[in-house]
């Protein structure tokens, strides 16, 4: 018996078969949007080599997370699993670098159990924060700096600081205030870094590293993209932020004063606008710091 030739096939058909399958597609990708890739995690896992670090930090680990969006589509239990996946970096430093709360205003979760979660987060040389947008608007700003206090970071607006081992040996980590809806000081907090030390900057929006060029910065660490949340396939997103747009995600390099600037954009770990993410996984990045001559 003959099988049926496709190609011989009413125009009505292969229209309907082709919109069918292209239903069924969507209906596919937009499951594995919302349901699926939000909830994964990756950790990434990157090496810093510098010249400037002294002796004593040669593979102390720093974690980064960013962009938690607590809120309808994160809760405070998903934040206790993800302090549980920081801890099992066996961080000596951790970094967050904005973007606590979704929507503080409209915000129904309870400001001490988040302080409690992070406060389980085990960094021997100290915990560090810094406001994001969504830190510094809707009504946030008033309660933010106290959350991570309590929670046992260090919260750096336009300041630096030092941290420093039994050795004596020292880097500095520097913090800026939110550039959206802060009021960053560059030449305040990065004007007076030693050039001859390893300096870490934490600020929210990532292109903003164009204006630092003058700075003696050896490595920023930033998020507020959330490496485009939804792309398609060839590395296009779909959505992008001001501030975010130039420097996407993962790690770049950008000439700096008498040194590279090494710049890694976090993912994130929440989402905002739409609970969606396509190609852009959640993610803890783990950065193991490397001594070089």
């Amino acid at each position: 018996m003959n099988k049926p030739n496709p190609s011989k096939r009413p125009w009505g058909t292969r229209i309907i078969l082709l919109i069918g399958s292209l239903l069924i597609l969507f209906c596919g990708a937009f499951t594995y949007a919302r349901f699926i890739e939000p909830n994964m995690l990756s950790i990434t896992n990157h090496v810093i080599k510098s010249s400037n670090l002294p002796e004593s930090f040669h593979h102390k680990k720093i974690v980064q997370i960013s962009d938690i969006h607590l809120g309808d589509h994160y809760s405070t239990s998903q934040l206790n699993k993800l302090v549980q996946q920081i801890n099992a970096q066996k961080p000596d430093i951790v970094v967050f670098t904005g973007d606590l709360i979704d929507n503080y205003h409209e915000y129904s979760g309870n400001n001490d159990a988040i302080s409690s979660a992070l406060k389980n987060i085990n960094a021997p040389l100290g915990k560090f924060a810094i406001y994001g947008n969504h830190d510094r608007g809707g009504g946030a700003s008033r309660h933010y700096g106290k959350i991570m206090e309590n929670g046992g970071f260090t919260v750096l607006v336009n300041e630096s600081q030092e941290i420093r081992l039994p050795s004596k040996e020292k880097i500095t980590i520097s913090g800026l205030d939110d550039f959206l809806l802060g009021n960053p000081k560059i030449k305040g907090t990065l004007g007076n870094l030693d050039e001859k030390l390893f300096n870490l900057l934490i600020v929210h929006e990532p292109d903003v590293v164009d204006r630092l060029q003058g700075y003696p910065i050896d490595l920023q660490l930033s998020g507020h993209s959330h490496g485009g949340q939804v792309k398609l396939p060839g590395d296009i997103a779909l959505v992008t932020v001001p501030l975010a747009r130039k420097y996407l995600e993962g790690m770049y390099s950008v000439p700096g004063k008498g040194r590279m600037i090494q710049l890694y954009v976090n993912r994130g770990i929440g989402t905002t606008r739409e609970p969606l993410r396509m190609f852009s996984t959640p993610e803890i990045s783990v950065f193991t710091l490397e001594k070089i001559s």
